[in-house]
């Protein structure tokens, strides 16, 4: 119970005005106030487990190192992103091999609450970027959070959803949950022309479907 009211505490209360996220532009544009949210206190927004089917117990906080997601060849560090100056939330770099991002904000893979990580789509002149096959994944998808104590955190997806960012599902993405959950966002959509990037955002919404501490 203590991980749990942990990780709910940390739950956000997220402003967005625009998202420009991942490969569109130089920064999310997402807002963060880190405003009240009850410990230990059931959301109602976001999507929950699969009706009738247990869910694991939750992880300690433990930082994620890595990401895979085996249906769209996807294996990638993770680096840890805050705010930028702006009080955005950051992106990876443009750079070659950028990896994604887990926003220090949000609990971490595994504990109870959204856990949030980004990746770009495109990353400039280097081409494709790590989440550039991300609105290809199917509910019942796994994606796996390798964690910093040795843990890990196996996730399967309930929807995926391709929205316009003047219409960014901020209470779905960001909202208290009453479990462990993953969202993974970048972006999709038709280019913009004149280097604006792109016009939606692809998110996926996965809960827990196992979790194995790591050695003790």
């Amino acid at each position: 119970m203590a991980a749990a009211a942990e990780g709910a505490g940390r739950l956000l209360t997220v402003l967005v005005a625009a998202v420009l996220l991942a490969g569109c532009a130089s920064g999310t544009g997402v807002r963060v106030d880190h405003g009240p949210a009850a410990a230990g206190t059931s959301g109602t927004s976001g999507t929950q487990a699969a009706t009738g089917s247990a869910t694991p117990r939750a992880l300690a906080r433990s930082v994620p190192v890595r990401l895979e997601i085996p249906g769209i060849g996807v294996d990638t560090p993770v680096m840890r992103l805050g705010l930028a100056a702006d009080g955005t939330v950051e992106v990876p770099p443009i750079e070659k091999n950028s990896p994604a991002g887990w926003y220090q904000g949000s609990p971490t893979p595994g504990q109870v609450g959204p856990s949030v990580i980004l990746a770009h789509v495109t990353v400039g002149q280097y081409g494709d970027g790590v989440f550039m096959h991300l609105g290809r994944l199917k509910p019942g998808d796994r994606i796996v959070a390798r964690l910093q104590d040795g843990a890990s955190a196996e996730f399967t997806v309930d929807k995926v959803q391709t929205v316009a960012k003047s219409h960014f599902p901020t209470d779905a993405v960001y909202g208290n949950v009453s479990h462990p959950a993953l969202r993974l966002i970048t972006c999709g959509g038709p280019r913009i022309s004149g280097g604006g990037g792109y016009r939606d955002n692809v998110v996926v919404y996965a809960s827990l479907a196992a979790a194995h501490e790591g050695a003790r």
